[in-house]
């Protein structure tokens, strides 16, 4: 017999976040999350998204023994975008069996149905800067730390409840290569002609004075994407705390015209080994391991790329890539894993081809009426 619990209880959180680490500790492939960020995104007195989301979350027992785990969301801003009542299924995992699946996505539908939704879609977060989709290809490399890990057999579960396809993400694996001169002078021709001033950072305390420019310059180039809702003040504030404290200056790259930001590139060093080592806690050794990701990386993480849509045509992209390999040939850097890339966005994808790439990762976003 397979029970359902909802989480009520600190008790209860915690068994949901450790469940993955039971059912991937095998798995040399998953990248653990730091629990404690974990525990954030789930209380609503830490959590500004839920000012805007409805959620719940449930844990699936075999009498003492946790299998499974679903959670369910309902954005409210990102239902009055779209003008549609859409749930999100989030943070889905569950062993290899028919009942426990049919049991969480069950429930999960349930309450979405009760509260008057018409369609569920996911997995999805609270937001776009959450877990974003179910790995479909690619389980055998490395995923970055704004990636996912699932099993194979979960595309199956899926299928068998119902969820069909809604879109596809990609990901690339590029290698880096000198940057032709033919690239420099393009990027300069753009940037001469366009009055363009690339901002190039040194240290956070320059960083954090663009973050808040950045991040309404991400609300308004991400407006028409799927999945997406503005950030409001006080998730902008939520997110920065949470990542000004890695984020490297050096590989983050603003453009501004008429002073105002109109472009940004922002890369990370891979933290992905080191959050393998780090095992969901930075105290009392996990930050030695990720301080020593950061000083010497092989290989970078390409997290978000942004233009304002006003400056499209003007080859922006460019120049942000351009600058941005400067400084990942100076570092030694020899490979960029980028994130995920909805699969039609075809000029970002013909971009990649320039580089010695491979298309190695699909996550995928499903889709069902209710």
């Amino acid at each position: 017999m397979i029970h359902l619990k909802e989480l009520t209880s600190d008790t209860d959180i915690k068994e949901f976040v450790n469940f993955p680490f039971e059912i991937y500790k095998a798995n040399k492939f998953w990248i653990p999350p730091i629990k404690k960020e974990e525990y954030k995104l789930l209380s609503p007195t830490a959590n500004p998204a839920y000012k805007f989301c409805d959620a719940r979350f449930w844990t699936a027992w075999r009498e003492k023994e946790c299998v499974g785990r679903i959670g369910a969301i309902i954005n409210h801003n990102y239902n009055d975008k779209i003008g549609k009542k859409m749930g999100r299924i989030s943070r889905i995992e569950f062993v290899n069996d028919t009942e426990v699946s049919a049991k969480l996505f069950a429930i999960a539908e349930n309450w979405l149905k009760e509260k008057g939704m018409a369609g569920v879609h996911g997995p999805l977060g609270f937001t776009n800067f959450d877990n974003q989709g179910l790995l479909i290809e690619g389980f055998d490399y490395l995923p970055s730390i704004a990636s996912v890990m699932h099993f194979p057999y979960y595309r199956q579960h899926f299928e068998n409840n119902g969820y069909e396809k809604e879109i596809d993400w990609v990901e690339f694996r590029l290698t880096i290569e000198e940057v032709p001169e033919k690239a420099q002078r393009l990027a300069e021709i753009i940037k001469n002609r366009n009055n363009l001033e690339v901002i190039r950072f040194t240290k956070k305390s320059e960083l954090k004075l663009y973050l808040k420019d950045v991040f309404h310059l991400l609300n308004k180039a991400f407006a028409e994407l799927p999945y997406v809702a503005p950030f409001s003040d006080d998730m902008i504030s939520f997110s920065a705390e949470k990542y000004l404290e890695v984020l490297q200056p050096e590989y983050i790259v603003v453009i501004k015209k008429e002073n105002e930001v109109v472009g940004f590139i922002v890369g990370l060093p891979s933290l992905s080994e080191a959050m393998q080592k780090v095992k969901g806690s930075l105290f009392p050794f996990g930050f030695f391991h990720v301080f020593k990701a950061l000083k010497k990386p092989e290989v970078v993480d390409l997290l978000l790329t942004g233009v304002d849509p006003q400056y499209q045509k003007l080859g922006l992209p460019a120049i942000l890539i351009n600058e941005l390999q400067k400084t990942l040939i100076e570092k030694g850097v020899k490979f960029v894993e980028t994130t995920g890339m909805f699969e039609t966005n075809l000029k970002g994808a013909t971009h990649w081809k320039n580089y010695n790439h491979i298309q190695h990762k699909r996550r995928r976003c499903f889709v069902k009426d209710l």
